[in-house]
């Protein structure tokens, strides 16, 4: 029994489209299926044939005409099959041959056979093209019919997480408080109950991708066959709904449209290239952008192998759905993610007191080292302010002045010992000897700049209390103390007389007490980040207060009060005996091993004068130089040395991290011009003539063909001990590089993959050796291979196996800076000993519907050339921040095992 089906167009709004019916007779086993499955929409009629049978075969076939006026035109055969429900349906549909062979064999029949829907010209076509076009048409097919078979629920949960039209970053996630913000802002951005189409970004969240957004306006009004500038808020209302929406076909659809400008349900290579230049505009990738004809390119050709010329939207959900796989490169952190999540949430107390207490262990455990040092610090402190409180409790003094002179002895003596301890943080050759040590296992050296901080907070708290209790308490009951109690202290003043306030302020105590505290005051003000950083902006000629050069000269005012302090010290009141004038004693010791090392810097630097290899302006207001290693100059990686230009300054020095391994034969850094010394050390070194037209060329050659006549000189200091020179002491390394700051961590990979380069070629070596041994006797075998294991046991071997090197950036310039390096590990790291992850903070986060498709064209550009797009590089550059508690949590459950880990964290801040 056949049933007929009658099949109609839905013509457009013109009265001159035609209506076309016609019946046909549907097989048994399809009765009972409705148009519905087939999907009928817009001026598109599909039709469904059934009556071509050839030798008892039933084929389903989908022929698409499109009737307009008297004509109508043949746009395409296709094979069909009834949409896939479930996974037990589409094994039987893989399992059947039936309807996909007999779909497949009729495409050709159903053309001839409706030969007469073609143009004349088409009709003259030779036999070879339609054989040609036939089996581009079949191809095509098969893609569409397994991409269906392939699709599942699981794929289409990890597609949506990639194409998300709300940021995460933006709005709350729950839909009614995302709905009265949206809400919120069309009553402030409407004029007359409207919303004008610029406006629409700023409406929804999109503030920073503004024609991001007007391209999601335009294919929603499309979509509404309306072409509008404004909307009401009912419009935006519908308009949120649907960029809202949790469906993943929905999301699909809306970015398809944003592609199908001309709404043929087609996206050619110019539509294409038209929404990469709206992605790359709204992510801020202006060298993207200037590259979107090739990528569009590289698109059509991975979606569009037939060569039809346009992609549809059934392509564009195949790339999504299979979007992990066209991402699984530079992942080897993937593995057993979910389990130790699992883990580390099982792990974590749920009662309240025990999380307390949880984070009291694991806060302790990780400042042990800190909090003891601290710990023996205070409880010095307080034992010299009590110890010398008590002793002027029991004298004479006390019953004229009172707890006021107690209190200002005992605060000058914690003085003593901080203005002692202050200096020693500061001792950079004595910390770099003293780092590489056992004593590094119970005392945070790289703490030493916190420390002294935290010092000289001390200090000013302690120059508050004494210079306080001097001038508003204890010297103004002297000088108003009656005779009988002046009496008991009158020998110690000269002749016997009572002072007046004045006096006090005016003798050399009050004169050299004064000047120390201003001094202070000054070098401690323009220490503050505030000013140090150039956070405050003063007007000029102020402005030269602010900035690492008034940091750095007005710390040398400090020499003055050490001065002072010894002259203080020694014209003390109440104190007859040299042993109670114990200034000196505190001082002495460290104020000579500082100026001993200054000495030493000094003299270093006059005879470490370098020649300059090359120099060389990179993007983002960064240049390298390569220059010769001073005579017996040894350093660590992670180390950092001070450059000094006397063209520039007489006298400043500034600190810059060593990019070079300690292998290499030259000396390299790379330097961040944030301050006028650093333009002044670029204009000096890349401008030739002073004639600004040749800033950006390398002005030195080749090593070792140089002309060193008219060079600038150029001194060093150093190397000097940093947190990161330590690395070697760890099994596994974390390294966190923030914009510049990456530069150390530039030289710990280069040795690291220096090291590896020589273990394999000292492993090739031994294996050579042992293979010409076998071929003599036995006992020279045994000979070398003694001699090999003894010259070997004196090299230390390297404990370091993985490194792990995150470098966060915002500009996609950034990536030039070590192109080179990145390059070297990528193709030299055999062993997989270090993996590098660079994040591009610019771009918005993975998954959001704005880095969605240069996220897809940086995965097929790898695929074919193994390059990424943003950074030049074999690596990977992901987009936004990184999740640091999955990163954690990755390499935690990679290396179980791993008896010491080292986070170790660089960013830059603006010095010089």
């Amino acid at each position: 029994m056949k049933s007929p089906a009658s099949f109609h167009s839905f013509g457009r709004s013109s009265s001159k489209l035609s209506n076309y019916s016609r019946s046909f007779d549907l097989p048994d086993d399809l009765e009972d299926l409705s148009a519905d499955d087939y999907g009928v929409g817009g001026a598109m009629l599909p039709i469904f044939l059934s009556d071509l049978q050839r030798n008892n075969q039933q084929d389903l076939v989908e022929v698409t005409l499109e009737l307009e006026n008297d004509s109508i035109v043949f746009c395409s055969v296709t094979p069909s099959t009834p949409p896939i429900t479930d996974q037990k349906e589409a094994t039987s549909v893989t399992a059947s041959s039936g309807i996909l062979g007999r779909s497949l064999s009729a495409t050709s029949r159903i053309r001839r056979k409706f030969a007469w829907l073609k143009s004349g010209s088409s009709s003259r076509a030779s036999s070879s093209a339609e054989n040609d076009q036939d089996r581009r048409i079949t191809a095509r097919d098969e893609r569409r019919i397994k991409a269906k078979l392939q699709r599942t629920k699981s794929s289409a949960q990890r597609a949506l997480r990639g194409l998300r039209f709300i940021s995460k970053t933006t709005v709350a996630n729950d839909a009614e408080e995302m709905w009265r913000r949206v809400e919120s802002r069309f009553e402030s951005l409407a004029k007359d109950g409207l919303l004008a189409r610029e406006d629409f970004g700023d409406c929804i969240g999109m503030v920073d991708s503004k024609e991001f957004a007007v391209g999601i306006f335009d294919a929603l009004a499309r979509r509404r066959r309306q072409r509008i500038g404004k909307i009401t808020k009912d419009e935006l209302h519908d308009f949120w709904l649907q960029i809202s929406d949790q469906s993943f076909d929905a999301r699909l659809q809306i970015f398809f449209d944003m592609a199908d400008s001309n709404e043929d349900g087609r996206v050619t290579r110019e539509e294409v290239q038209e929404l990469i230049m709206l992605s790359a505009s709204a992510n801020k990738l202006s060298k993207l952008k200037e590259q979107a004809e090739e990528y569009a390119s590289l698109i059509m050709e991975e979606l569009d192998p037939e060569n039809f010329g346009y992609i549809e939207l059934w392509q564009l959900e195949t790339l999504l759905l299979q979007r992990d796989n066209y991402m699984n490169y530079s992942r080897p952190l993937s593995a057993a993610s979910a389990a130790w999540s699992q883990n580390i949430s099982s792990a974590r107390p749920k009662n309240m007191l025990r999380r307390v207490c949880f984070a009291l262990r694991c806060l302790m455990l990780e400042n042990w080292r800190r909090e003891w040092i601290l710990l023996l610090w205070m409880m010095a402190m307080a034992t010299l302010f009590a110890w010398k409180f008590m002793q002027y409790k029991n004298r004479a003094a006390f019953q004229v002045m009172g707890y006021c002179l107690c209190t200002a002895k005992g605060a000058a003596e914690t003085l003593k010992l901080n203005m002692a301890l202050i200096l020693l943080p500061v001792c950079r050759n004595t910390l770099t000897w003293l780092r590489s040590t056992k004593a590094r296992f119970f005392v945070p050296f790289d703490d030493n700049i916190n420390f002294h901080k935290i010092i000289a907070c001390a200090i000013a708290i302690g120059v508050l209390v004494h210079a306080g209790s001097h001038l508003s308490c204890d010297f103004i009951r002297l000088t108003r103390s009656s005779p009988e109690k002046f009496a008991l202290i009158a020998s110690d003043f000269s002749h016997g007389k009572r002072p007046t306030y004045l006096e006090l302020l005016t003798g050399v105590l009050g004169v050299t007490g004064i000047s120390m505290v201003i001094f202070m005051a000054i070098a401690f003000i323009l220490a503050t980040s505030h000013f140090r950083r150039n956070v405050l902006r003063l007007p000029a000629p102020f402005n030269r207060l602010t900035g690492f050069n008034a940091f750095w000269y007005s710390h040398h005012l400090l020499g003055l009060v050490y001065v002072l302090l010894v002259i203080h010290g020694t014209f003390l009141f109440l104190a007859h005996k040299w042993s109670q004038r114990s200034t000196w004693m505190y001082i002495s010791v460290p104020l000579l091993l500082y100026i001993g090392e200054r000495s030493v810097r000094t003299c270093r630097s006059e005879h470490s004068s370098v020649k300059i290899f090359k120099v060389s302006v990179l993007p983002g207001n960064v240049f390298s130089i390569v220059m010769s290693k001073p005579p017996g100059f040894k350093y660590k990686s992670g180390q950092y040395i001070f450059l000094h230009c006397p063209s520039i300054s007489p006298f400043e020095w500034h600190p810059f991290s060593i990019t070079s391994a300690p292998g290499d034969e030259c000396l390299s850094v790379h330097i961040r011009t944030v301050g006028d010394w650093t333009q002044e050390l670029k204009r000096v070194f890349t401008d030739v003539n002073d004639s600004p037209f040749v800033i950006g060329r390398a002005r030195f050659g080749q090593p070792g063909h140089i002309d060193q006549n008219g060079q600038p000189k150029l001194l060093v200091d150093g190397p000097y001990g940093a947190s990161a020179q330590d690395y070697r002491n760890y099994d596994v390394l974390l390294l966190v590089g923030l914009g510049i700051g990456a530069t150390p961590f530039i030289s710990i990979l280069r040795d690291l993959l220096n090291n590896s380069r020589a273990e394999d070629q000292m492993s090739s070596t031994t294996e050579m050796t042992r293979s010409d041994d076998s071929w003599n006797s036995l006992a020279s075998s045994n000979l070398t291979a003694n001699s090999s294991s003894t010259s070997g046991g004196k090299k230390k071997p390297q404990r370091t196996r993985n490194a792990y090197f995150y470098w966060v950036t915002r500009e996609p310039g950034s990536f030039e800076w070590f192109k080179g390096v990145m390059d070297e590990v990528a193709e030299m790291d055999h062993k997989g000993q270090i993996e590098l992850h660079n994040y591009l903070t610019s771009v918005y986060e993975e998954g959001d519907a704005r880095s969605t498709l240069i996220t897809m064209v940086q995965a097929l550009n790898h695929a074919k050339h193994g390059v990424d797009i943003l950074s030049g590089t074999r690596v990977r550059t992901h987009f936004a921040r990184p999740n640091w508690k999955e990163v954690f949590s990755k390499i935690a459950s990679k290396h179980p095992h791993a008896t010491e880990c080292s986070i170790v964290e660089c960013r830059c801040w603006q010095r010089s």
